[in-house]
């Protein structure tokens, strides 16, 4: 079955007139997610980013309030040594509108991202009785802009940790049943 969509945060945002600019994750950069820690690694986004999907922008991971797409040419994303870089054309909209006064007041700054672990893109490991999950390559859905770019939905990855005893024979069975 399909898995569930996860959401990142720990991007930035700066605006300049109608458009913004930013990162919408950070590689290298570990986060502590409660009962485990995750790192991207770079190369993460750039199965689809290749892969021409199209990948929406939007406010606070409200489908209905869309700011731009990659299909359409209002968003463009590149990987480059810090992360995943994004630059936005905000539209004429009532959400793209009051999104640029936000940004321009320091209210919003933050930026997520939405993504399904990819087949095989994640490895997990043990230091010192704590998980780390690396994700080596994932699907990228969308970036969101919002004013609280929290870690959330770690509960999608916790279901796919593997059990500190069955650690050492983690095998390909494992991996298929967190798809």
């Amino acid at each position: 079955g399909r898995s569930m969509l996860e959401i990142r945060g720990n991007g930035t945002v700066t605006g300049k007139g109608k458009t913004l600019a930013g990162y919408a994750a950070v590689f290298n950069s570990e986060a502590r997610l409660g009962s485990f820690s995750e790192v991207i690694r770079r190369g993460a986004f750039t199965s689809t980013l290749e892969s021409r999907a199209n990948v929406r922008a939007l406010w606070h991971h409200q489908s209905d309030a869309l700011l731009g797409t990659t299909r359409g040419g209002t968003l463009t994303l590149r990987e480059d040594d810090h992360g995943l870089r994004f630059e936005l054309a905000l539209p004429d909209t009532t959400h793209g509108r009051d999104l640029a006064v936000l940004v321009e007041r320091g209210d919003v700054s933050g930026c997520s991202f939405g993504f399904r672990v990819a087949d095989g893109g994640e490895r997990w490991e043990e230091r010192g009785g704590q998980f780390v999950r690396e994700l080596l390559k994932v699907d990228l859905h969308e970036i969101t802009l919002t004013h609280d770019p929290a870690y959330q939905d770690t509960s999608v990855a916790l279901r796919c940790m593997p059990h500190q005893q069955a650690f050492v024979d983690l095998t390909h069975a494992w991996l298929e049943t967190c798809r």
